[in-house]
């Protein structure tokens, strides 16, 4: 694990100093699938293209990660829903990237689950020793991973630890392969049929173990073009506002969004009801980018140099945040 965190790291580090410019005409904008929110209702109508007079093309991906290095190589220019912990792992090897936008809050849809059969629950965790577990590395899944091993006392070189795409450890899970996944999504909620949790969302941010996304950009692209991107974290967040105020308008939102997530109505709209999207004067304030979210990180990294998955922390994630698109979407 540590081995490939820290080669993960230096790619991404040499990988930053030779990206590709982002072109003005088009924008590529990284997604998940099986993550369903409110922006891919603007997504499918193409709202994104109308407001930004641009095209915008969207590509999908598994992990945070593979996010981190798809920005690095310029291959995508905005990430919407990228965990914490792979925007810490990619900013503390050099990678220069920004938050601009609180995607997302959900701590119930991000846990580790352990297989039925062992019948271990938080009362008797230390009997996870021992057991094999399946683990996106650099992701919010492996942060809470991590945290949860240290609450519950369990030695992680007495774990076998498997780099897993959660729905590749998913399905590793539901064949015996694994005895522990962790992950998020409709690949948790798989994982789920076999097994059980061992914290649940509230009790973990009770621990301090918060689970948010957020957009990101590289700091170039965002330099070169900061009307577009204030323009997509309007659109983003226009979407947001009509799911909140709930009513016909955004039940008329999850046939479109669970097309596009690849997921059943019933499977969106429960996961919808997990997550929290906040508005953006909430995001402007001291709880989430006013400087609750540069704290966190750096408690994230530090878990991270102390479990030695990455070699160092930055000073400071001060800026990392980058407030003033979000600031002129809100002024439109």
């Amino acid at each position: 694990m540590k081995k490939y965190l820290m080669g993960a790291a230096a790619a991404l580090a040499v990988m930053a100093g030779t990206g590709v410019m982002a072109q003005t005409d088009e924008v590529t904008v990284g997604y998940f699938l099986e993550w369903p929110m409110p922006f891919q209702f603007a997504k499918v109508n193409g709202t994104y293209d109308a407001e930004m007079g641009v095209k915008v093309n969207w590509v999908s991906f598994d992990t945070g990660t593979a996010m981190s290095a798809a920005m690095a190589s310029g291959d995508v220019d905005i990430s919407v829903s990228q965990g914490v912990p792979p925007f810490v792992v990619a900013t503390s090897a050099g990678q220069d990237l920004q938050i601009l936008d609180v995607a997302v809050s959900y701590s119930d849809n991000d846990n580790c689950v352990v297989a039925s059969g062992l019948e271990i629950t938080k009362d008797n965790a230390g009997e996870i020793a021992g057991h094999k577990v399946a683990v996106p590395l650099g992701t919010a899944a492996h942060y809470g991973f991590l945290r949860q091993m240290n609450h519950f006392g369990v030695d992680l070189a007495s774990l076998e630890i498997v780099d897993m795409a959660p729905p590749d450890g998913a399905a590793a899970f539901a064949q015996g392969a694994v005895d522990m996944f962790c992950g998020w999504g409709g690949s948790l909620r798989r994982a789920k049929e076999s097994g059980n949790v061992l914290l649940t969302g509230a009790e973990k941010e009770e621990l301090g173990i918060l689970v948010f996304d957020v957009t990101s950009a590289p700091a170039s692209f965002v330099a070169e073009n900061a009307d577009l991107v204030a323009k997509f974290l309007a659109v983003t967040a226009d979407a947001n506002a009509v799911w909140n105020a709930g009513g016909d308008a955004a039940s008329a939102m999850i046939p479109v969004i669970a097309q596009d997530s690849g997921m059943d109505e019933a499977a969106t709209a429960e996961t919808m009801a997990t997550f929290i999207f906040p508005s953006l004067d909430d995001q402007l304030g001291d709880k989430w980018l006013g400087g609750g979210a540069q704290s966190f990180m750096q408690g994230v990294a530090g878990v991270f140099v102390d479990s030695g998955s990455i070699p160092s922390a930055l000073d400071s994630y001060d800026a990392t945040v980058n407030t003033g698109p979000l600031a002129a979407a809100a002024a439109m």
